[in-house]
């Protein structure tokens, strides 16, 4: 492709606006991960027949969670995402086709891979577009804090998954043994990693024109994402993980122990299958 169409392509995705397309795909992906967080042996549309508002405020939560637990954090009011009422009756609109549709036509739609991977692109569209205003929101705020700027920014990107464990306390179910601390998702990762990047970009440590450098962040969430939805990619870190924390995390001492020194618990557990055999052995003779 040439450069400088390239280049036109990269600012004009820079400059698009979330509302109403990009922000619908939004809704309609957490109501989905909603509705299939519920219960599968009573149903999720047993559920929202019987508790509509726990199910409303559960999607809201999870809808607006990148905001909620961003302004909490930096000390502005929570309720703030309730302020814009088209955003607000949009997600409600939404909620209400995904739930309460005929025949659930509109869920089913939306499952449908052609749609899905559509929705799927227009969301990680929208992540890069919270990732990047979430660094400079905070950047302003607390210029030199980088530790925050790329907190926020992670939290702007993948706030539903950390908003999760509320989200389930809402609809009556507590699962602490869960939560993006224990088992962070490829998606709080790639935040994190595209927070980063929008700040070394911010300190002048990438010499890229800006609209390449959000460009290349949105292709990276895109590319991921649909190799999850077609090729079942979920976690593209995983293996570098693994290899960081083998290395740096005790994994190669511990593989070193186990190799020179023996586990007490195993010579014991030899000892008794072998007086097992014994026993065995002479009560075959005896017979």
């Amino acid at each position: 492709m040439d450069p400088k169409t390239f280049m036109d392509i990269a600012t004009v995705v820079t400059k698009l606006k979330m509302y109403p397309y990009f922000d619908i795909a939004h809704y309609v992906l957490m109501c989905c991960s909603v509705r299939e967080d519920m219960p599968q042996v009573t149903g999720p549309l047993a559920f929202s027949r019987k508790h509509p508002l726990s199910c409303w405020f559960s999607c809201m939560l999870i809808c607006f969670a990148g905001s909620f637990i961003a302004n909490l954090l930096l000390g502005e009011p929570c309720l703030t995402p309730f302020k814009d009422h088209k955003s607000l009756i949009t997600a409600t609109v939404v909620w209400y086709l995904i739930f309460y549709s005929p025949f659930d036509i509109v869920y089913k739609i939306v499952k449908f891979l052609p749609f899905k991977i559509v929705l799927a692109m227009l969301k990680e569209t929208q992540r890069a577009h919270k990732v990047y205003h979430g660094v400079i929101h905070t950047a302003k705020l607390y210029p030199n804090a980088y530790v925050i700027i790329v907190m926020i920014g992670t939290i702007k990107g993948a706030g539903s998954g950390m908003m999760k464990n509320v989200d389930r306390l809402v609809r009556g179910i507590w699962v602490p043994t869960t939560n993006e601390l224990l088992q962070p998702t490829f998606y709080t990762k790639a935040s994190a990693v595209a927070s980063l990047v929008f700040l070394l970009e911010r300190q002048g440590l990438i010499s890229v024109p800006h609209p390449l450098v959000y460009f290349g962040v949105v292709i990276f969430f895109i590319y991921f994402k649909l190799s999850s939805i077609i090729l079942g990619i979920h976690d593209p870190f995983g293996p570098f993980e693994n290899l960081f924390c083998a290395i740096f995390m005790g994994g190669i001492w511990d593989a070193m122990r186990r190799a020179v020194t023996k586990e007490p618990k195993k010579e014991e557990e030899s000892k008794d299958m072998r007086n097992d055999v014994i026993k065995s052995k002479e009560d075959k003779k005896r017979d």
